[in-house]
């Protein structure tokens, strides 16, 4: 039998959990969210960034697009894990493309790895299916 301390501790926990995860959360959309819009209205900080990696400026447009899809997959619940799956790809590229010319480590190659570590952290303290793909791991 459960005492009344246990099921507030374990109420404020996972309160504390659910608060953490919207912090996260909600800076990482606000990231993303920035991200998708320099793509979109490439100002010169973007195009300067596509020309010294060697991409066409055309693709930031269809790059930001895609940041934006599969951003609304992941606010939306039942697509919240896809979406996530996609934004880590999206943040792959970001990486590998960085590294292909030789960019240093930090911040162009650590700092996608760091958001992508906030895309994964809300989920893993929201939703118990993650968790236990993780503890099987």
């Amino acid at each position: 039998m459960m005492t009344e301390t246990t099921v507030g501790s374990t109420a404020q926990g996972s309160r504390g959990m659910l608060w953490v995860a919207r912090a996260v959360g909600g800076l990482f959309l606000l990231f993303v969210l920035l991200d998708t819009g320099m793509h979109l209205l490439r100002p010169q900080p973007v195009v300067d960034a596509f020309a010294r990696l060697g991409l066409p400026l055309t693709l930031a447009v269809p790059i930001g697009v895609i940041e934006l899809l599969c951003t609304l997959a992941y606010v939306v619940p039942r697509t919240r894990i896809v979406g996530a799956v996609l934004l880590t790809a999206v943040l792959g590229g970001a990486i590998v493309a960085h590294a292909r010319v030789g960019d240093p480590a930090f911040p162009t190659v650590i700092f996608p790895v760091i958001v992508g570590l906030m895309i994964w952290v809300p989920l893993y303290l929201t939703e118990p299916r993650v968790r236990s793909l993780i503890a099987k791991a």
